[in-house]
């Protein structure tokens, strides 16, 4: 197993990421190249910095105190963090033995067998859907969207507890067609926890022009109040007994 991950950067108090005071991992690398990325600069992994599991399981012991006053833990996120299962793998069995609480932000955009025994060490996975539509799918991320579908399905089957993560874009991702297929996925999917509707951003846009990269979406609006109301309105209608914020 590797001892040594590539990281982007680390977050110490993070609250949006999981339940409670969260340590997050940002890692680095990543196979999709979405046009809403607003971390672009986590896409190739040899730009990250090198730490190791000894490194992060000293420094996270610091955060003990908040994770067990506030229900929290350590959630790893990226770029894609499955690109590097065999270091997390590790990571999560050191901290296993502290019993602290281990999320996975992912895009699902792996293949299932090389991720079994760290989803045997997770506790919960963040499944962020890039949209429903496989067309779609390719179109905005330049991959299909066969491996998060293929992840879905093993979560399932291991009741793998999960929170789905969805970006609204409107006129991209958040007409009622795209809703209702997202609906039609998650009704499939009896672990899923929780709905996050997430409003697009902008502020990943310096990133893009500092990289000197381009998307057909740097110059979308983000939604209006109105409209992610709406939405999760609308998303409650179809999947009732779910939690949806």
């Amino acid at each position: 197993m590797a001892l040594e991950g590539y990281i982007h950067s680390i977050e110490t108090f993070g609250t949006l990421d999981g339940p409670g005071i969260r340590y997050v991992i940002f890692m680095q690398g990543c196979p999709l190249r979405c046009a809403f990325c607003h971390n672009p600069d986590t896409w190739r992994m040899v730009h990250g910095q090198k730490k190791t599991v000894a490194w992060f399981v000293e420094d996270i012991k610091n955060y003990l105190p908040y994770f067990r006053s506030s229900g929290g833990g350590l959630t790893v996120s990226g770029g894609e963090p499955l690109l590097q299962a065999s270091f997390l793998t590790l990571l999560f069995s050191r901290l296993r033995k502290l019993n602290i609480h281990k999320a996975v932000d992912t895009s699902g955009f792996a293949e299932v067998e090389k991720i079994k025994e760290l989803m045997s060490l997770t506790d919960l996975v963040m499944l962020s859907i890039k949209h429903p539509d496989p067309d779609r799918h390719r179109e905005i991320c330049g991959q299909s969207n066969d491996r998060p579908l293929a992840l879905s399905r093993y979560l399932s089957r291991i009741m793998m507890p999960v929170w789905i993560r969805y970006v609204l874009i409107p006129q991209v991702s958040s007409d009622r067609r795209d809703l209702e297929m997202l609906a039609q996925m998650i009704y499939k999917m009896p672990n899923v926890e929780r709905l996050e509707l997430l409003p697009y951003h902008t502020m990943g846009t310096p990133k893009w022009r500092a990289l000197g990269l381009k998307s057909p979406l740097l110059d979308s609006r983000p939604p209006t109040e109105q409209e992610i109301q709406s939405a999760r309105q609308y998303m409650q209608s179809l999947l009732p007994d779910l939690k949806i914020i």
